[in-house]
């Protein structure tokens, strides 16, 4: 989550070949299966929900991963992306998905809003593990168990490099398609974040529904939305996006994966499998 450098990283070779996930589970005591990396996707950016992904791995698949070029997803293209989610999918243990909405932003604060997409993720994996890898130097403070910050730990560690890329497809694809919803802004492109042509789109256009509105206030015209609620800037009938599963499509399971595992606690919202509701209700 936090972004500042230290000097505990291993070697580029070394990293290149397992990353430091092993080294990590080995100082807590704990097997590399029991371990997951978590890492957040779209914190700061203008429009739509934050994304989380936690990832757990064997040893075997590690060397395979790296070989395959897994790293940081910022680092990669978007081609070069699609192409590893697959190998992640077929290599990982486990895959757990997570999202916090526009309205959970503005409302608990982005840091808050990111910590919930990280416990969600992590609730959604078929056990809880015994280690969790976060990225960056701020602690996963609702998480109860043990966890570990890795400053730059899409670089350094493995688990965080896959959950990475599974996040930012995740989100990405969601953003595609939220593109035809808002047309002018640019979403295809930037994704949300706060591009020359986004803010200019914002000046011209007004923000949406999943515009971020705490974010907003810097942009000129847009002072007096900074402080409304989502459903203050939506025309007519109010939206309600945020309580409802993003527009992806659905995550295949992730083999031997526990079906018997329980379902996430109240109140918790499905990543995957439904179509915004609220789109069709504003058609």
């Amino acid at each position: 989550m936090g972004d500042d450098g230290d000097d505990g990283a291993l070697p580029p070779e070394d990293r290149t070949r397992v990353g430091e996930d092993p080294r990590h589970g080995a100082a807590a005591g704990v097997a590399l299966a029991s371990l997951a990396g978590v890492d957040e996707v779209g914190r700061g950016c203008l429009f739509g929900p934050v994304f989380a992904a936690a990832c757990c791995l064997d040893a075997a698949a590690l060397p395979i991963l790296a070989a395959a070029g897994v790293q940081d997803s910022k680092a990669l293209t978007a081609r070069r992306r699609q192409r590893l989610l697959p190998v992640i999918r077929r290599l990982a243990l486990d895959l757990g998905l997570g999202q916090a909405s526009v309205r959970e932003i503005h409302q608990r604060g982005i840091r808050a809003a990111t910590e919930l997409a990280m416990v969600r993720a992590l609730q959604r994996l078929a056990r809880t593990p015994q280690l969790v890898l976060v990225d960056g130097n701020l602690r996963l403070r609702p998480w109860p168990n043990p966890q570990q910050t890795v400053v730059r730990g899409d670089q350094r560690c493995l688990t965080i490099a896959c959950a990475s890329i599974v996040a930012k497809e995740a989100r990405d694809g969601l953003l595609l398609r939220l593109d035809r919803r808002f047309p002018g802004y640019g979403l295809a492109s930037h994704k949300g974040y706060g591009t020359p042509r986004h803010r200019a789109a914002i000046v011209r256009l007004g923000p949406t529904p999943l515009h971020r509105l705490s974010f907003l206030g810097k942009i000129p015209g847009t002072a007096e939305t900074a402080g409304a609620t989502p459903e203050q800037v939506a025309e007519g009938p109010v939206t309600k996006y945020d309580d409802l599963a993003p527009l992806l499509r659905p995550m295949q399971p992730v083999q031997n994966k526990d079906t018997t595992a329980p379902p996430p606690p109240a109140g918790e919202l499905p990543v995957v499998a439904l179509l915004l509701k609220a789109v069709a209700l504003s058609v």
